[in-house]
């Protein structure tokens, strides 16, 4: 039985803190066979964390998280970013170079506005997947009616923790017999292992939070420093 973990951000990310290098450690210790990066907007972070992988029992997939006008979707097994905003545009970006759909977190109750507003119905011939257990919802209603939802639609369901920081890596797992992750989801023969409770969302939540927040304020830095230099000059300028 392998246990992958199909949803891990990088520091790419602006709410992870997570180092390539310490992704893949972190994850070989808790046990897993592979991983999906699934950064925002990028895939920059996972082809680095595919690039230090030199293990070829561990699987490193390359995915990625695109908000689009409907909630966010994900690519895996891409080989270039997915640039689009249109949720119909971006599903043939990822098809068209093999990759595989899927919805994550379809339903957050603590986080409404990641939820998936789409019809699943409407879209379920393009889909892959549904991640039916995300570790970042920490409400159990969420994930189970993300369960009902592949259930209802004949969809595979996979898990992934959200990872953002070290302590939730390996969190939510996807099992599946055999060597291959995209044959066993395509013939529906994946299941759901929640290791460990949902304390690590709280604690992990609020370390995004103020991550995203310190890494905003670094970013203003530089802004301001040159703000106060324009305005000390111009300061200058009046005494004369």
């Amino acid at each position: 039985m392998k246990h992958y973990d199909l949803h891990i951000h990088t520091h790419y990310s602006k709410c992870s803190n997570l180092k390539p290098k310490t992704i893949l450690k972190v994850s070989k210790r808790r046990g897993l066979d592979g991983i999906a990066i699934t950064d925002h907007g990028t895939i920059q972070g996972a082809l680095e964390v595919k690039k230090l992988n030199k293990d070829k029992n561990f699987e490193v997939i390359v995915g990625q998280e695109i908000m689009t006008d409907y909630g966010e979707i994900m690519g895996l097994y891409l080989k270039k970013p997915v640039i689009t905003a249109d949720l119909k545009e971006a599903v043939v970006q990822i098809k068209r170079q093999g990759g595989l759909v899927v919805i994550p977190h379809p339903v957050t109750i603590t986080r409404s506005t990641w939820s998936f507003r789409y019809p699943v119905e409407k879209l379920k011939d393009w889909l892959d997947a549904i991640e039916g257990l995300n570790g970042r919802e920490v409400t159990l209603i969420g994930n189970h009616l993300a369960k009902l939802k592949a259930k209802k639609n004949t969809i595979a369901i996979i898990a992934g923790s959200d990872a953002h920081f070290s302590l939730e890596i390996g969190n939510c797992q996807t099992l599946f017999e055999g060597d291959n992750l995209k044959n066993a989801i395509r013939n529906h023969q994946t299941s759901i292992y929640w290791k460990h409770p949902p304390i690590s969302w709280f604690i992990g939540g609020w370390a995004s939070f103020f991550s995203a927040l310190r890494k905003r304020l670094v970013k203003q830095e530089p802004k301001q420093k040159k703000k106060l230099v324009k305005q000390q000059s111009q300061k200058k300028i009046l005494k004369k």
